[in-house]
């Protein structure tokens, strides 16, 4: 919720509008006073960081009320407040709803009580709402602000109780968050690779008490030392009787006499440092909450900021409100598939998850974290469409060296929270090795390939159909799914890897931030992965609230150098005293880290001193992200639903033939969906020199990261929302009549 405060605040004030904190929620509003109060650029500094929210929020009965929404429109008409953004869950967003349809009826009361001037000048009030909600439970939006956060809680908590289950051989049974949704129990479930789920949307069929203990003999009896079962804590079964933890519990004792454990994380999940995707979705919603505001008329109806794919769009508020509250109707009415239905697309697929041919795996490039949960969503589907499922080691060179055995559902248990690549894999392109492959898909009678990889994933994929004329042994199925940290794949907004990175990155920059608060004065220049793609740089830039990002895309040079350090000296003479400079390690071959740290150092000399910190490889490692854990289990069970598609399709004549090039595809996320692209159409949008796509999407976040730092600079949104037009905005110098 901070970083979507701050980029309101700043946001609002690049505009010329002033803007205003409302503390404590409604209650803030009704009471007026101090809670209610100017908002400065420095008032908003160093909340990225920040769990929960700095400016309060508290619950309102008065404002249920009309003498409670009566004062409140006072209070905003006394400070010219023509603007809201209302950032919370679909009761916040209803009674913001209801507040701007009484407006007209509120300032005719506050007229009659002699208050013209002020009323004159406030005619109009425009709500623009944002949903903040760790359940993730609003819909016509993909993720809520704090979801990503809440998950990054759950899975830590998990992965510590997993070192002891193992070691002890013990059930573990985790109580989520989630009385009326069960988003949170159920990724979290993916995430970690659990052997139950319970969750409000889906209560289990009778007879589920015996199918689960069943399930989790057979595991025991296959030597697997842990079980995980997560609960939501709204879960039910079809005769709405509560399933509670401690049901559980007593039950696996009872049949199995497994050790078992309870823990509930409770408001554990709400609390801790924001995630990186948090930041910037709060970043990127704040902004186009503000930039709605602007373009709000008198015919405009409320609107919600929400994330569809990867663009940031606005949806009628209430036409959102009105869906969420279907889905609770529905659950109450026991029509919990048609439930599942309204929750959104992601949903139904989280669910249907935990319900021949030969199909190969492997990785590709450089080790992405979310690499281990991708193989294993792809094994466990394909093994449930019916397929024999193969694992390659060590990319192609594995291949072709005929590295190459068959592997089963168990094989891939206690994958997903892995980092790196636990099949191995290399960089090395298959070019080389044609005949050998092609060999090798003969031996093993492989009927098609996934592959999941970076850069050097995408090239082999496009000599392999190019040699399909040569070889008749390539004549099949073929996709790639992007995982690499560098976020560089052509045909794909996000790669696995790329969001784990980034919370490395972002972790890193708040840690030397803090490091800073006791010696002021001090700038910080890191540098990040990436090759020439300034992904991780800019974004991590971003999430980071950094004041500089240096990237090979947008060329830079020495009045560029100079400008920046005269941005910095002039922000030392505030109360924000300490910088942070990102730079892409191949952002320029002259003007390397060590020279912008020089530069910096004699520049700044008398008035802030600098540190250098190149984050390398550690980048790389750890464990993966709940985002990149999750991306990757949808992203790869929707590739091997492909492959078996296209399977089928081709198969003629007692054998599978594939050689057109829609059989050798990219599966990416393009704006707001997942896509399959042909790799030979790719090919022209294709920086092959320095590895990246010609064009990339970020690159039009560098403005607002620029606006959110105090850079005076145009910000185009033609991309942005529901427009149809281009618009740029320009800061102004002057406030505007406007109040947010």
């Amino acid at each position: 919720m901070n970083a979507a405060v701050r980029a309101v605040v700043r946001m609002g004030i690049y505009v010329g509008a002033k803007v205003y904190f409302i503390h404590e929620g409604y209650q803030g509003m009704v009471d007026g006073g101090d809670n209610i109060e100017e908002a400065s650029w420095e008032s908003v500094s160093s909340m990225l960081q920040v769990g929960g929210t700095v400016i309060g929020s508290a619950r309102c009965k008065e404002f249920r009320t009309h003498e409670g929404r009566l004062k409140a429109a006072h209070n905003l008409v006394e400070r010219g407040i023509t603007n809201l953004c209302v950032i919370g869950g679909d009761g916040s967003l209803t009674g913001a709803n209801l507040f701007r349809e009484e407006w007209s009826s509120l300032l005719d009361e506050l007229l009659q009580k002699g208050d013209k001037e002020a009323v004159r000048s406030n005619s109009e009030l425009h709500i623009v709402g944002m949903v903040g909600s760790i359940d993730n439970d609003f819909c016509g939006t993909d993720m809520t602000i704090g979801t990503d956060s809440a998950l990054h809680r759950i899975i830590e908590v998990v992965d510590a109780i997993m070192t002891t289950a193992q070691s002890h051989q013990r059930t573990f049974v985790l109580e989520v968050m989630g009385r009326h949704c069960g988003y949170l129990a159920m990724v979290s479930a993916l995430a970690c690779g659990a052997d139950w789920v319970f969750i409000p949307e889906m209560p289990p069929e009778d007879g589920w008490e015996d199918n689960m203990c069943q399930k989790l003999s057979e595991n025991r009896a296959d030597k697997k030392r842990l079980n995980i079962i997560i609960v939501a804590e709204g879960a039910i079964d079809h005769h709405n009787k509560p399933i509670t933890p401690d049901y559980i519990k007593e039950l696996v004792v009872r049949c199995l006499g497994f050790d078992t454990r309870v823990t509930i994380l409770g408001h554990v999940q709400r609390g801790g440092t924001p995630s990186a995707f948090d930041r910037i979705l709060a970043s990127r919603m704040g902004v186009e909450a503000v930039l709605a505001l602007l373009e709000a008329s008198a015919s405009t109806p409320a609107c919600v900021v929400s994330l569809v794919g990867n663009q940031a769009v606005r949806l009628p508020l209430m036409e959102c409100v009105q869906m969420t509250q279907e889905v609770q109707k529905a659950m109450d009415e026991k029509r919990f598939e048609e439930a599942v239905r309204l929750r959104g697309r992601y949903f139904g697929f989280y669910v249907y998850y935990f319900s021949s041919f030969n199909v190969a795996v492997l990785n590709v490039g450089a080790p992405a974290a979310g690499m281990n949960a991708a193989v294993r969503s792809a094994v466990r589907v394909g093994i449930t469409e019916g397929h024999k499922m193969f694992a390659v080691s060590d990319g192609f060179e594995g291949f072709s060296k005929g590295q190459i055995k068959e592997i089963k559902w168990g094989d891939v248990g206690g994958w997903t929270g892995q980092g790196g690549s636990l099949l191995g894999t290399k960089r090395t392109l298959p070019g080389k090795h044609l005949d050998k492959i092609a060999e090798q898909m003969k031996i093993h009678n492989i009927n098609a390939l996934l592959v999941i990889g970076g850069f050097e994933a995408y090239v082999g994929l496009l000599e392999l159909s190019a040699a399909r004329e040569k070889y008749e042994e390539l004549c099949v199925p073929m996709v790639m799914v992007p995982a690499t940290v560098s976020n560089n794949i052509p045909g794909s907004d996000l790669s696995i890897g790329s969001d784990t990175a980034l919370n490395a990155i972002t972790d890193t920059c708040d840690r030397i931030k803090q490091s800073a608060s006791g010696t002021k004065r001090r700038v910080f220049i890191i540098e990040t992965m990436g090759g020439y793609c300034g992904y991780l740089a800019t974004v991590g830039g971003l999430a980071a609230g950094a004041d500089a990002v240096y990237i090979y895309e947008e060329p830079f040079d020495i009045r560029d150098l100079q400008a920046n350090v005269e941005h910095l000296t002039e922000k030392m003479k505030t109360s924000i005293q300490r910088g942070l400079v990102l730079r892409n390690e191949n952002s320029n071959e002259n003007f390397t880290t060590d020279f912008i740290y020089q530069l910096y150092s004699e520049e700044g000399r008398g008035v802030f001193d600098c540190r250098k910190n190149i984050l390398g490889h550690m980048q790389q490692g750890g464990a993966p992200s709940p985002f990149d854990r999750n991306f990757g289990t949808k992203i790869s069970a929707k590739a091997m639903q492909w492959i078996t598609r296209t399977l089928k399709e081709s198969f003629k004549g007692g054998r599978v033939f594939a050689n057109s090039e829609d059989t050798a595809c990219l599966l990416g996320m393009r704006r707001r969906a997942l896509v399959f692209q042909p790799v030979a159409e790719l090919r022209d949008e294709t920086d092959f020199v320095h590895r990246i796509p010609k064009e990339q999407w970020w690159l039009k976040l560098r403005p607002l990261m620029k606006i959110l730092a105090k850079y005076k600079t145009s910000y185009d949104v033609s991309d942005s929302g529901q427009l149809e037009h281009v618009t740029r905005f320009q800061p102004k110098d002057s406030n505007s009549s406007s109040a947010i």
